[in-house]
């Protein structure tokens, strides 16, 4: 029995349907990827998951300068806190994490994004992240002070500033402050921990992360 066009016609449309949103999704394609590299690498529960941007992306001696804690990587670059949101199941919430690191802000203030609706998706995501699992340790880490987008210093620390507030009235949330540490003696980022596009760090900069992640891994 043959079926009929219409039927097929239907099938058509759907399944072009759900490829057209799936390509939608921002950063999918990548998010999928990486999901593939740590499931074949393997991955226990309870590890501390480090996910956001590529200032997490490229901490590639993350593992080693914590050879203790069993630690998943699921950053993907470029990323801004309302798209992790969208894939927060299969960076975040998958791995049943203890801890959980998250770096966004830096890509949404340079976009251009409020620094209001910035807190408002970080909140989505702590809430989301203790919804399922309430004693879990969600970190907020700072934006970091770089030189190509130091014009835009007021608001980076402004965003700073309501994450610690955060941190400081909501059970189970801490603030890693690696603003800080990456100034000079005149409070510009330091020239020596960036590589040459003065967005990203090199060893020497992500030495200076290891310092500060340090007591929240042990």
């Amino acid at each position: 029995m043959k079926t009929p066009i219409s039927t097929i016609l239907l099938i058509l449309f759907l399944f072009n349907l759900q490829f057209s949103f799936a390509q939608e999704i921002p950063f999918q394609e990548e998010v999928n990827k990486r999901a593939l590299e740590i499931d074949a690498a393997g991955w226990e529960k309870g590890s501390a998951v480090f996910t956001g941007s590529s200032s997490v992306r490229m901490w590639k001696n993350l593992q080693d300068q914590f050879p203790d804690v069993s630690i998943i990587n699921s950053a993907f670059g470029g990323s801004q806190a309302d798209q992790l949101l969208l894939h927060l199941d299969k960076t975040v919430l998958r791995y049943a994490p203890a801890k959980i690191f998250i770096y966004e802000g830096d890509n949404d203030i340079n976009a251009g994004q409020e620094i209001s609706a910035i807190m408002k998706n970080l909140d989505e995501l702590t809430t989301n992240i203790h919804m399922r699992y309430p004693n879990a340790l969600v970190h907020l880490i700072a934006a970091k002070p770089s030189p190509s987008r130091w014009d835009k210093k007021t608001s980076y620390e402004a965003l700073n500033d309501l994450i610690r507030q955060y941190a400081t009235t909501h059970d189970n949330v801490f603030f890693v402050n690696v603003w800080d540490i990456m100034l000079d003696d005149t409070g510009k980022p330091r020239a020596d921990i960036f590589i040459e596009d003065n967005l990203h760090m090199n060893e020497k900069g992500y030495e200076l992360w290891r310092e500060i992640f340090t007591p929240f891994l042990k």
